[in-house]
């Protein structure tokens, strides 16, 4: 017997989520899944201008392409990092191999996900991502 779909994992809450590819057709699709589904999200076309619009709110979450023009996934990491801001981070590429996903998780990268993905596998990840950003919060 097999068991029930639990269906799709919607947000609890409007969590932030901010969406760096420079792929203007990837950042409009998964800006559009993401906000259907209710998660606050808001695109941007390169590391460098998502690092611009950081002030005093930071996003829940950064679904982050590795490849980019300009500042690459890896730099965002790392300036995330070294600004001390806690973002759960969410790396994707079409071109992974070791080496790269090695270094995206020990930035501190909670997934590194193989484009394509299916819109489950993304939601899913982002659910976890979230889920252990508030964990960590939550601890003293």
């Amino acid at each position: 017997m097999c068991s029930p779909n639990p269906g799709p994992i919607y947000p609890t809450s409007a969590s932030s989520i901010s969406i760096v590819d420079d792929d203007a057709r990837v950042r409009k699709s998964l800006t559009n899944l993401l906000s259907s589904v209710g998660y606050l999200a808001s695109g941007f076309d390169s590391g460098e201008a998502f690092m611009a619009s950081l002030g005093e709110n930071s996003p829940d979450c950064v679904l982050v392409d590795s490849r980019m023009n300009g500042m690459q996934g890896i730099d965002v990491q790392r300036q995330l990092k070294s600004s001390g801001i806690a973002s759960a981070v969410v790396c994707m590429s079409a071109f992974w191999d070791d080496a790269a996903r090695q270094e995206a998780y020990q930035w501190g990268a909670h997934a590194c996900l193989s484009k394509p993905f299916s819109e489950e596998l993304l939601l899913s990840t982002l659910n976890d991502a979230l889920s252990a950003k508030k964990a960590a919060a939550d601890q003293p």
